[in-house]
């Protein structure tokens, strides 16, 4: 049975930083992109960033370009998401999931196998 776990969060001043990981187990999904996404209470989940498994990023949403940065490490079987000058609305539990499913990468239906989330706050 395959299992993504994320680590890393918790809580930050505005301005801050976070390296939240997700590690997957159980199945390897060799070739198999990743994302990271976001529900922050009173929101929608949404697609926060992607990345094939070559390690070449293919999408960011709007609100955090140039602050946050997806990578991966094959050897671990695990992405990460950099997260840097955070912002009070940032705040939200953020979760990996596996691009199981053809499909845009910034579609949320792509995805499947999710991992159960962590906490990341940010003050302001």
């Amino acid at each position: 049975q395959a299992q993504l776990v994320e680590a890393g969060g918790g809580l930050v001043q505005a301005g801050g930083s976070l390296t939240l990981s997700c590690a997957t187990s159980g199945r390897p999904f060799s070739g198999r992109g990743r994302g990271w996404f976001r529900k922050a209470p009173g929101k929608e989940r949404e697609i926060v960033a992607a990345i094939n498994w070559s390690g070449t990023p293919t999408y960011y949403t709007d609100s955090v370009k140039g602050r946050f940065t997806i990578s991966r490490d094959t050897a671990k079987n695990t992405v990460y998401l950099q997260m840097n000058t955070l912002r009070p609305d940032d705040t939200a539990v953020y979760y990996c999931a596996v691009k199981y499913y053809t499909g845009s990468d910034y579609d949320l239906g792509a995805y499947a196998y999710w991992g159960q989330g962590t906490q990341v706050t940010v003050s302001s």
